[in-house]
């Protein structure tokens, strides 16, 4: 089943009046009355509200009232307040897709859809960067951002990293949780891994058409389930989930944030205002200081990780000589 921001007006319209409404019981024929729609239509629609993960009330003579919000990152939830101009003001939701990204790169070449969002509940086919499976099961928070930037091709590599902050920053200011930044795009919490960052870039003339930006975020998951399943993967370092923090927000409000936090980094991407990126990124990095191990398609490269360039090159030094790599599967060896 697939919603957007913008169809099943109806559906909302009674939504929203439950939700302004949800300190009393509004009968049937009130909704009716005020909301010009028809008794059946009103009935169906609260089905479909219940079937949605929201607990509505029922009770004979008094009617309906509203009494939780669905944990679902429907679209009208997303978009409802979101303090965004242009990120998130377009959303799209599936129950379950093969992966939001494959989604996403259709809809991408189409300049309409400049921000939009695309939701799974859960994906049968998520993936990771090279590649690598990433297992997305319900409750975890899976979603892709389509971008049509001004920045030039130099900064795309930049933009993971500057996204992986963004997240990070979001992260702080709602749940007080204080990830750490592994190089390239991968949060983590205790050394394990909390959120990963994927992006697809469409090039044209040395122009970027648009980049997609995957995000999955380990919110309410089995993390011993997940790691059984990618204990074999490569370089495997854990699995860390937020719900080990006991949170009470809900995920809306950590995409959000996070939409909004996106919104002000892209801003300075797209003005060439990357030097802050840089450093806040480097203030909260796990892998500066570190000595690292980095298999590239050229092979395999070791050294002391001391800074990121403009680009966000990872710069390493070995003795007397220094690396700058761009990408690539990296391995802490401490320091």
């Amino acid at each position: 089943m697939i919603y957007n921001s913008f169809d099943n007006p109806g559906l909302i319209k009674v939504l929203t009046f439950l939700q302004t409404h949800n300190t009393e019981y509004l009968s049937g024929q009130d909704l009716s009355d005020v909301l010009r729609i028809s008794r059946v239509a009103i009935w169906k629609h609260i089905k479909k509200i219940q079937e949605l993960g929201y607990t509505v009330e029922s009770k004979q003579k008094l009617g309906y009232r509203l009494t939780e919000n669905s944990d679902a990152l429907l679209p009208w939830e997303i978009t409802s307040g979101l303090k965004t101009k242009m990120i998130g003001q377009q959303a799209f939701y599936f129950d379950s897709t093969d992966s939001t990204q494959n989604q996403a790169l259709k809809m991408a070449q189409d300049p309409e859809r400049n921000g939009a969002i695309i939701v799974a509940e859960k994906q049968t086919i998520g993936r990771g960067r090279s590649g690598r499976k990433w297992v997305s099961p319900k409750g975890g928070i899976w979603f892709s951002i389509i971008l049509h930037p001004k920045f030039d091709i130099s900064t795309a590599t930049l933009f993971p990293i500057a996204s992986a902050l963004a997240l990070a920053i979001a992260l702080e200011k709602t749940l007080n949780v204080s990830p750490e930044l592994k190089w390239p795009n991968d949060l983590t919490v205790r050394g394990k891994k909390l959120a990963g960052m994927l992006v697809d870039a469409s090039l044209e003339s040395n122009k970027i058409e648009s980049l997609v930006l995957g995000v999955g975020i380990n919110f309410n998951v089995d993390v011993k389930k997940i790691e059984k399943n990618l204990s074999s993967t490569p370089n495997f370092y854990g699995v860390a989930s937020l719900s080990e923090y006991k949170t009470k927000i809900k995920p809306v409000e950590l995409v959000q944030s996070f939409l909004v936090e996106l919104e002000k980094i892209y801003k300075l991407l797209n003005s060439g205002q990357t030097k802050k990126i840089i450093s806040e990124w480097t203030k909260r990095s796990s892998t500066i200081g570190k000595n690292v191990k980095i298999n590239t398609v050229e092979g395999e490269i070791k050294g002391k990780a001391i800074r990121i360039d403009a680009d966000g090159a990872l710069i390493l030094s070995n003795n007397s000589n220094t690396n700058r790599v761009i990408a690539g599967d990296i391995v802490h060896l401490g320091k």
